[in-house]
This record gives structure tokens, sequence and C-alpha cells, in this order.
């Protein structure tokens, strides 16, 4: 039987492309949205076309209800979960006095708060799969707290994931789930994008280097790794 895998915030941007390559991988994937129907479904759709199987899933993942409700869907259409990518966030490309209330919420919904309810709700599947993964997807200085100019709740929520990290790694290690994070730098479709000579390696990020990353830690070789934090940011924020 296939490995099954969710991936949040897979109707567009970086994690419609990590859903799909994880279904050339030879994964099922269910295919996780809340505004983006009409992406979340074309990409449905191509991996159908490809020969591999995903469902569209609606959810906002702002509460436990909604993350319960999609793990059980999860459960219903594929009978089994092996990874977990949590790649949801908003970034509001505001200084932090120009974020309204529903945009700072917004901001803190889509990223720590998502991934805490998706993780506790993921838990009973993964502690079932033989290879049990989680995945989050962080941001390149999410572990060097500091100024934030832009998208101040989107960057507070990205290092409260990194802080989930490293939690839920200590409390699933007894069970064979490993959780780790990956961290991009500036990708080619990052808002706000900067010259890529400020760049260490010279060029942007690119989806397919995030994967490498990904990849790296589903491999039955990485079950060891567990709370730690790969950046992938071509040298990006060492400073």
């Amino acid at each position: 039987m296939n490995k099954v895998a969710l991936v949040t915030g897979a109707g567009r941007g970086l994690g419609s492309d990590l859903a799909l390559k994880l279904s050339q991988q030879g994964y099922a994937v269910a295919v996780h949205y809340f505004k983006s129907r009409s992406n979340a479904e074309k990409l449905v759709e191509e991996i159908d076309a490809a020969g591999g199987r995903a469902v569209a899933m609606k959810g906002d993942l702002s509460g436990w209800d909604d993350a319960r409700r999609l793990l059980e869907r999860v459960q219903l259409d594929f009978g089994q979960l092996d990874v977990l990518v949590n790649n949801s966030g908003v970034y509001h490309e505001k200084d932090f006095n120009s974020l309204t209330e529903t945009e700072w919420h917004e901001g803190l919904n889509t990223t720590v708060t998502a991934a805490f309810f998706v993780t506790r709700a993921s838990l009973p599947l993964l502690r079932q799969s033989d290879a049990g993964r989680i995945i989050n997807i962080g941001d390149s200085s999410c572990d060097r707290p500091g100024r934030r100019d832009m998208a101040l709740s989107y960057h507070i929520g990205k290092t409260g994931v990194y802080m989930l990290t490293r939690s839920f790694a200590a409390s699933e290690a007894s069970y064979g789930v490993t959780v780790n994070m990956v961290s991009p730098g500036y990708l080619e479709n990052s808002v706000g994008l900067l010259d890529a000579s400020e760049i260490p390696a010279g060029r942007l990020g690119s989806f397919d280097d995030i994967f490498n990353a990904v990849e790296f830690l589903l491999k039955k070789e990485s079950n060891y790794i567990t709370g730690t934090n790969i950046t992938v940011s071509g040298g990006w924020n060492l400073r």
C-alpha cells in the first residue's frame, strides 16, 4: 500500500509543489486548502492524470474542530497517514503598525495555531505508521528571534512552529515519529524579493531546493534525526 501524506496550505505556491513532488515519489496525497479551492482541485486532477492519487480537503485549521475533521477525512479516504507537512502560512507584507486585527490573527492562525492543532489531530494515525514523519515548514530566521519589519505575526508564528517542532519531537520519539523543520530563505516566489546578489549563494531558492531537504528527512535512514531545523537559504541570514 502506498504511503499517505497530508500537506497543509497545498492550494498554491510551495505547498502545491511539495504535494506534487510527493505524489511523484509514490505518495497518495491529501491536498489541504482553505481559500484556494480551484487551485487545489487542479492539482488533484494533475496528480490523478499522472496515475497518482490525491484528494482536496478544505479547512481553516484555526481551531481544534476543523483540524479533527480534516484528519477524520484523511482516515476515511486513505485509511492511514505516514507524513504530515505543516506548510500553511499567510504573509501580509505590512509593518506592525499597519496590520489589521484580522491580519494579525491570520498570521498566527495559519502558522503556529494550524501546526499545533493539525499535529495533535494527526498523532494517532502517525503513531500507527512504521515511518511516521512530521515536517514543518519554517522560515530561515525562525530560530533567531529578533526585529521584524514586515509581517510580524507571521514571523512570530513561524518562531512558534520552531518551538512546536522541538516539543513534539521530544514527545513523539518513543513512538518512532520524527518531527523536523525545513526553513526556506528567499524563494523565487517570495513576497518582497531582494536582489539575488545579496544572497551568498548568488541566487534565489527554488522549490526543488526545499524538497531536497524534505526528501532527505523522509528517508528510512533519517529515522534518528528529530527536533532539528534545516535552513535552506543559500547562506542568507548567516550574519
